[in-house]
């Protein structure tokens, strides 16, 4: 195998996926259009207009329905069934079109039942093909994810033997961590390694990337389980538990299959969340366009610099990406940061408290109007679009605060942060703002987020961030 092919087709599997997601709402609109041409039905404007809104249903619905995700270890049928819901909403969505517009004689219903009927079959079939490749590459040793197992007893070689049995999924055991079996042991027959004890797990997720672990200890161990979970959810893996036994779900878990196993998974997927972020960031971008282009024409004029600043952020599971703002700094701001806190103790407490500076001298002046009006985030839109951030969320903190505020033996915010994306507004931001001294209040207004979050929740903060921005409340 090839090192670099490796990981060049691991790097891009997002990206297939989204090619993948372009296709298909072309295949069913090229569908449409095959069909028409073959039972020579004159092509209108009507036609054009229902091509445009197919797409776009499409696109959508596709999405909600995590068609994309993932599918290593899943039945095929299971996908199957994920397609059907997704083309029955955009038939359904259809439908509704021609019954609120009374266009439904302008198109031949022989047409529309065809194409209703075989497109989610033409659509499974693409599918298909791309799964079959994906398989190839997987049991030639390319695209491989990397996991380990909690727990070398006989449900932790159980599931080791499962994935073995599977290589088309791509999941190598990297090894095993156990209390009960010494180092210089060889657990089962698999020739894998022990690498620790329980307890070890979450150093050896610091330093290695680990794309699964699977807790397969027995239910009565449940301080070690949830130790795992405390202690590991923020570290860049995502957490499978292997039960012994049929449990209710814990820490929003969501039951899936490993073959013809069951696993929970402790990483919760919202499908309208995602939808209602791109489509509404994607119209925030549009409709906003030139007003984005003033503001970054403003931003080189006022300050030398970049347009645009980055800063690492913590996402799901842990994993860091580049927060982007309007810069409404001066260029070397991290620099005087450093020689600002040492020279004054208060400052040094202020910033401690808090992450900011309520007088920060580093901001320039037109950075000091974008923060009154958090025009500055409006570049997270773009994070939003590529997946590391939602337009409503919990606040996006450095993993220094996640160390220090949300880690705690008696809680598990840490945890729960980690289940979601962070986003550009959330309660914190319309419900307290900057004026808030006591950060625990944040991290317990963040747990409420994770543990109460709707759609209308979300359209209710939104809607209070458009009342914050006008009114500049706790902005600084």
């Amino acid at each position: 195998m090839s090192p670099s092919l490796s990981w060049n087709l691991r790097e891009r599997s997002s990206f297939i996926y989204r090619i993948l997601h372009i296709l298909d709402c072309a295949l069913v609109c090229g569908f449409l259009w095959v069909l028409v041409t073959l039972y020579r039905v004159p092509w209108s404007p009507y036609y054009t207009w229902l091509e445009l809104v197919v797409f776009v249903v499409s696109f959508i619905s596709f999405q909600t329905f995590q068609l994309y995700r993932s599918w290593r270890g899943w039945k095929y049928y299971r996908e199957f069934l994920v397609i059907v819901k997704a083309w029955g909403t955009v038939v359904g969505v259809l439908l509704l079109y021609f019954f609120i517009f009374k266009i439904s004689e302008a198109y031949s219903r022989v047409v529309f039942i065809a194409w209703s009927t075989i497109s989610p079959l033409l659509l499974f079939v693409l599918h298909l093909v791309v799964r079959r490749l994906l398989r190839f590459f997987r049991s030639q040793g390319r695209n491989i994810r990397h996991a380990v197992i909690a727990g070398a007893g006989e449900l932790g070689m159980r599931t080791a033997r499962q994935l073995e049995a599977i290589p088309w999924a791509g999941i190598e055991v990297v090894g095993f961590f156990d209390d009960k079996i010494e180092l210089a042991e060889n657990p089962g027959d698999l020739h894998k390694p022990l690498l620790g004890r329980i307890s070890d797990i979450a150093a050896y997720l610091r330093v290695n990337d680990i794309d699964y672990v699977y807790i397969a200890l027995p239910m009565r161990a449940e301080r070690k389980i949830f130790k795992i979970l405390r202690e590991c959810r923020d570290l860049g893996a995502q957490i499978f538990l292997v039960p012994d036994l049929y449990i209710y779900g814990l820490h929003h878990a969501e039951i899936q299959s490993l073959g013809n196993m069951l696993v929970l998974s402790f990483n919760p997927y919202t499908p309208w969340k995602r939808a209602f972020d791109v489509v509404f960031s994607s119209l925030v971008l549009v409709l906003t366009l030139p007003f984005l282009l003033g503001i970054a024409l403003l931003v080189k004029l006022d300050s030398k610099g970049p347009v645009f600043y980055g800063h690492r952020r913590i996402t799901a599971t842990g994993r860091e990406f580049i927060c982007l703002k309007f810069r409404s700094m001066v260029q070397d701001a991290d620099r005087q940061l450093e020689q600002l806190l040492a020279a004054d103790p208060a400052l040094r407490e202020e910033w401690e408290r808090s992450y900011k500076l309520k007088n920060d001298p580093r901001v320039t002046r037109f950075g000091s109007f974008l923060r009154r009006t958090s025009l500055d985030e409006l570049p997270q839109f773009i994070n939003v679009l590529k997946g590391e951030m939602s337009v409503v969320g919990a606040r996006p903190i450095v993993g220094r605060e996640l160390e220090e505020f949300y880690k705690n033996k008696d809680k598990e915010s840490a945890g729960r942060y980690c289940s979601m994306k962070p986003g550009i507004t959330g309660p914190w931001q319309v419900m307290m703002r900057t004026d808030m001294g006591d950060y625990q209040e944040r991290v317990e207004l963040d747990d409420w987020y994770v543990l109460n979050y709707s759609l209308w929740n979300d359209l209710k903060i939104i809607a209070r961030t458009v009342v914050c921005i006008f009114t500049g409340k706790g902005a600084y």
